[in-house]
């Protein structure tokens, strides 16, 4: 499995949310981490952050 060049702090400040939300979604997929600086493998950052649009799609679609 390779690596995403992505952190768990350059996701969280990419998509605008705390970092605590992202470390909240690694223990929700059971991806190991040391801290906010840790890189995460290419599958487990795709899977964070199809969750993060995924949350972001249905908080927009119930504020229509």
């Amino acid at each position: 499995m390779g690596f995403a060049e992505l952190s768990i702090a350059d996701i969280a400040a990419e998509y605008q949310i705390e970092e605590q939300v992202v470390f909240d979604l690694c223990d929700r997929f059971k991806i190991n981490y040391k801290n906010e600086r840790t890189c995460l493998a290419l599958e487990d950052a795709k899977a964070i952050i199809m969750e993060i649009l995924a949350a972001k799609a249905n908080l927009e679609a119930n504020q229509k």
